[in-house]
């Protein structure tokens, strides 16, 4: 009887060690799981890197030329207007949809740029450079006069290639076209004479 007896309190210790030791690898493996499983959730670098603002020098940008950054994985163009480009915004208002940047504004047009320029300063113009129709990227037309898609009186600007919507050198556009906006200009602010700041505008 008392041979019995303790049997079952050796066979008792034992069964408790390996439940207490199951139980511990248990939790440890569940840690381990659960680490990986909740870093999926903190944002990447690179998730971190695409909302980041985009310094960018502008000095080398001669006038009538353009250069693009990526900001928030879109296409932002920055356009160094000349003189001329910049007198002819205001003699084609009566051809363009919007050429106040009425609609939509504080999706499509920053207060500083609610101008004829849509600019902060008249020589440069920032804009996402993402067709408001279909979403496809326009191309360059800075040359003036009649060419293939144009009319014969243009003054520069951009043409969408997908579906022929124009758009003059600040980035409005033409009356009669597919593209229902003008393009965007993105938050942005100057932190010198030749570095512009893409994506934050709070001293603007």
């Amino acid at each position: 009887m008392s041979e019995t007896l303790v049997d079952s309190k050796q066979i008792d210790a034992s069964k408790r060690t390996w439940l207490i030791a199951s139980s511990c690898a248990g939790a440890v493996g569940g840690v381990a799981t659960a680490i990986p499983f909740v870093s999926t959730f903190q944002p990447s670098e690179r998730a971190k890197a695409a909302g980041a603002a985009v310094e960018v020098d502008i000095a080398g940008i001669k006038p009538g030329e353009k250069m693009t950054v990526e900001w928030r994985g879109k296409p932002v163009w920055i356009v160094r207007r000349t003189p001329e480009q910049v007198a002819a915004l205001a003699s084609i208002d009566g051809q363009l949809a919007d050429p106040k940047s009425e609609r939509k504004p504080s999706e499509l047009t920053p207060e500083y740029a609610r101008n004829e320029g849509r600019s902060i300063k008249p020589e440069i113009f920032v804009a996402v450079g993402i067709c408001s129709h279909l979403g496809c990227s326009p191309s360059d037309k800075f040359q003036t006069g009649a060419q293939p898609s144009l009319p014969d009186d243009w003054k520069g600007g951009f043409l969408c290639p997908c579906h022929g919507s124009t758009f003059d050198m600040a980035g409005r556009v033409f009356k009669n076209k597919p593209a229902p906006d003008n393009l965007e200009v993105p938050p942005h602010m100057y932190l010198s004479d030749s570095k512009l700041l893409i994506g934050e505008d709070k001293k603007a």
